[in-house]
C-alpha cells in the first residue's frame, strides 16, 4: 500500500510539474500588463521613444519637481536669439563626456557628420550646416543649445529626445569638434591663393 501511495505521489509530482511550467503564466509575462507610469522614463533601462505609447509631455497643470525650464520658443521662433544668447553653460570648460558625444552621433551625427563637417549621410541633401565654420564657433553656447532644443531652419527640433541639462553635454561636444577643426586649420599653414 505504501509503495503505490508513493508511486502515485511521484506520479502527481510529475504531471504536476508539466501543468505548472507549461499553463500557468510567468511573472515576466505580468510585467507588460502594468502601465507606463510618467516616473518609468527616468529609468536606464527604458528607452522611452521606441514606442508610441509612452507618455512625453507633463499632464497639464502640474509643476514639475524639480524645477522648469523656462520656455523662450516665441521669441525663437522670430529669430530673436535674447533668451538664448544670455543662458550660461554650467559645464563651460570642461571637457566633452563620453554621453555628449554618444549623443552627438546618435542625433547630430547623421546631418552634421562625425567631425561637423555637414557630410553626414543626410547632411548634403538637406544642406545641413557645417558646425567648423568661424560662424558656427562665433554662436553663444545658449544658441548651440536652443537649436538641440527648438530646432532652426531644416533642423528639427531634438529637445524632446535630448532632455534637459543634457544639451550641454552636446554643446561641449560641438565645441570640442570646433577646437579640434581650429587647430588642424592653424596647424596646415597657410593655404594657396593666401586663404588659411
Amino acid at each position: 500500500m505504501r509503495r503505490r501511495l508513493l508511486g502515485l505521489g511521484l506520479l502527481l509530482l510529475a504531471t504536476g510539474c508539466d501543468y505548472y511550467y507549461n499553463d500557468v503564466p510567468s511573472p515576466d509575462d505580468a510585467m507588460h500588463l502594468v502601465p507606463w507610469f510618467d516616473a518609468m522614463i527616468k529609468q536606464q533601462s527604458v528607452h522611452p521613444y521606441q514606442r508610441a505609447d509612452v507618455p512625453r509631455n507633463t499632464v497639464p497643470g502640474t509643476v514639475p519637481i524639480t524645477g522648469g525650464e523656462g520656455d523662450w520658443l516665441a521669441e525663437w521662433s522670430v529669430g530673436n536669439t535674447t533668451t538664448a544668447d544670455k543662458l550660461v553653460n554650467p559645464l563651460a570648460g570642461q571637457p566633452a563626456t563620453a554621453r555628449g558625444d554618444t549623443l552627438y552621433h546618435t542625433f547630430c551625427a547623421v546631418c552634421h557628420g562625425n567631425t561637423g563637417h555637414a557630410d553626414g549621410p543626410v547632411g548634403p541633401r538637406v544642406a545641413a550646416l557645417p558646425l567648423i565654420t568661424p560662424r558656427a564657433m562665433a554662436w553663444s553656447d545658449g544658441y548651440l543649445y536652443s537649436i538641440i532644443r527648438y530646432g532652426r531652419g531644416v533642423m528639427p527640433r531634438y529637445g524632446d529626445k535630448v532632455r534637459g541639462a543634457v544639451r550641454w553635454e552636446v554643446v561641449n561636444y560641438v565645441r570640442q569638434l570646433q577646437a579640434v577643426a581650429k587647430a588642424e586649420a592653424d596647424s596646415a599653414g597657410p593655404q594657396p591663393g593666401g586663404v588659411k
